[in-house]
């Protein structure tokens, strides 16, 4: 297993970033100003981009595995080295979701917290409902790591 920085053509991925985030122009919004790693493990199994939010706090702003390498540890991976890479320069590692069965309880099996929401987050920026599991995601909930 390698995890390695993408500096450039971070498009390349795009079809795995849409897995985390169905909409290209909201990927576009972090993409670039955002700090990509990419798992290989024979082949790209995960990626995650990452965010500076100020006041310490490091996001992740997209995170996602192929279907068929899920439930394999490669998103949890992803997580931890992250956390473990930027522990001294950040306090604070933190992700927004929507309120899904899938993934709050994979965040809180990540040692992370819920923190806070945002009203309306899917359906005032996204152009299309968006469901997860048959639910519908509404509000964007944040969940929260402390960095050591």
């Amino acid at each position: 297993m390698n995890i390695r920085q993408i500096k450039e053509n971070k498009k390349q991925f795009l079809p795995l970033l849409l897995l985390a985030d169905e909409q290209e122009n909201m990927i576009d919004r972090y993409l670039e100003n955002g700090i990509m790693f990419v798992l290989e493990d024979s082949g790209v199994k995960a990626e995650c981009v990452v965010t500076d939010e100020g006041a310490g706090v490091l996001e992740i702003k997209n995170i996602a595995t192929m279907p068929e390498a899920q439930g394999k540890g490669y998103g949890k991976a992803l997580i931890d080295f992250v956390a473990q890479k930027y522990a001294g320069q950040f306090s604070t590692l933190q992700v927004g979701t929507g309120d899904s069965p899938l993934t709050i309880p994979f965040y809180e099996k990540c040692g992370f917290k819920r923190s806070h929401s945002v009203k309306n987050f899917f359906t005032d920026n996204y152009d299309h409902p968006i469901f997860e599991c048959g639910v519908q995601l509404v509000d964007m909930i944040y969940l929260r790591r402390a960095l050591r």
